[in-house]
């Protein structure tokens, strides 16, 4: 039989969201441990994304996504600057390849005015020749607040902070089941070193697997767990030296932001993410997606060479809702909801990584003794 602990809270996922939450926590006089079913922390949406750093256009007023990610950018960048966190402000492009998404690109500086980012700057097909030569476009928005960090990075100093403040972070410890107690929750934990938890409160930032780990969960309403959907993307990367100096977007695409140009630390170019919907987890990559891309990279950058684009890898991102209907909110879902001593965190996709400290807050907020 598995040892028995007691503690105050548990963090379920070490993802960059997960260990930001354990990191909060601990700094607001909580202890905490931090359970990782991988073997390792941040193999899933951690590690497969764009590393951008968002400046809060999209989203709709008032969602959670807007005001977090506008929150979370302004922390994100401290942080980044205080703790030597790898990162630049590198700005990016948002382009119209037709007279017919101009329309949009003026939708979208409405929609970020809304949510406080005011410092969009028009541009029309010269502008945009000026900034970036090898982009052709009717008419584009900078977004000069735009940047891209290494999340590898950032998702070890997180560990390094939390670790400090007394956080134990432990991997290959899978949660197996768990159950509602008069005293909080008890979760069995699996892997090599089984434990038995009995704490005060939980935090389910599971990503991929967050309405899975709420199901598992005895006394959890199964109305309160939205279903999950899985939304793959591949990134492919240039080879040869870089034609773009920052980010370049097309006008957003349903289930997405469209094959957009990033830039990492090194400065080598990714384009990505397409969108292809799955039933389960899976990170093989399908070549013949090439050819989708091509055409896609080449309504803005139409001297994208043949054969220059070598497959990089794919992420999945947390969907709460099924293809064809608008993203959701993020669900940030504490005891006002359900009345119990745990924390779910669903459908956190983009912008999660820019509000991965806004986050944190909030749940920190929402377990606060006052509430709950």
């Amino acid at each position: 039989m598995e040892p028995a602990e007691h503690i105050d809270v548990v963090v379920i996922g070490g993802g960059v969201i997960g260990v930001a939450v354990a990191r909060a926590l601990a700094r607001s006089g909580r202890d905490v441990i931090l359970v990782e079913a991988e073997g390792a922390f941040g193999t899933h949406t951690s590690s497969r994304n764009s590393e951008v750093i968002h400046a809060g256009i999209y989203y709709p007023t008032g969602s959670l996504k807007a005001t977090l990610c506008v929150s979370g950018k302004a922390s994100l960048y401290d942080y980044c600057r205080t703790h030597d966190v790898p990162h630049r402000r590198i700005g990016k492009l948002i382009v119209a390849t037709t007279e017919e998404q101009v329309a949009g690109l003026v939708q979208l500086r409405v929609q970020a005015a809304q949510n406080g980012v005011a410092d969009l700057e028009w541009l029309d097909a010269a502008d945009i020749q000026r900034l970036e030569p090898n982009v052709v476009a009717h008419a584009g928005l900078l977004s000069p607040s735009t940047g891209i960090v290494d999340s590898h990075a950032l998702l070890s100093r997180f560990r390094y902070d939390a670790e400090a403040l007394g956080v134990i972070a432990v991997t290959s410890s899978p949660v197996l089941c768990g159950a509602v107690t008069d005293a909080g929750i008890s979760l069995s934990v699996g892997g090599p070193e089984p434990m038995l938890l009995h704490c005060r409160a939980v935090v389910n930032a599971a990503g991929l697997y967050a309405s899975r780990v709420a199901h598992s969960i005895e006394g959890v309403p199964a109305s309160a767990i939205p279903p999950a959907f899985f939304a793959k993307g591949h990134y492919f990367t240039l080879a040869g030296p870089a034609p773009f100096n920052r980010l370049v977007y097309p006008v957003p695409e349903p289930g997405g932001l469209g094959v957009h140009v990033t830039l990492d630390m090194a400065g080598s170019v990714r384009f990505g993410p397409d969108v292809s919907w799955l039933d389960t987890v899976d990170y093989s990559f399908d070549l013949t997606r090439a050819e989708r891309f091509y055409s896609a990279i080449r309504t803005y950058f139409p001297g994208l060479p043949a054969g220059s684009l070598m497959p990089g890898y794919t992420g999945i991102r947390p969907k709460i809702v099924d293809q064809g209907n608008p993203s959701a909110d993020f669900v940030v879902q504490g005891p006002e909801t359900h009345g119990l001593p745990l924390v779910n965190l669903f459908g956190i996709e983009s912008p999660g990584l820019t509000a991965s400290l806004a986050l944190a807050d909030r749940v920190c907020e929402l377990l606060a003794p006052t509430n709950g």
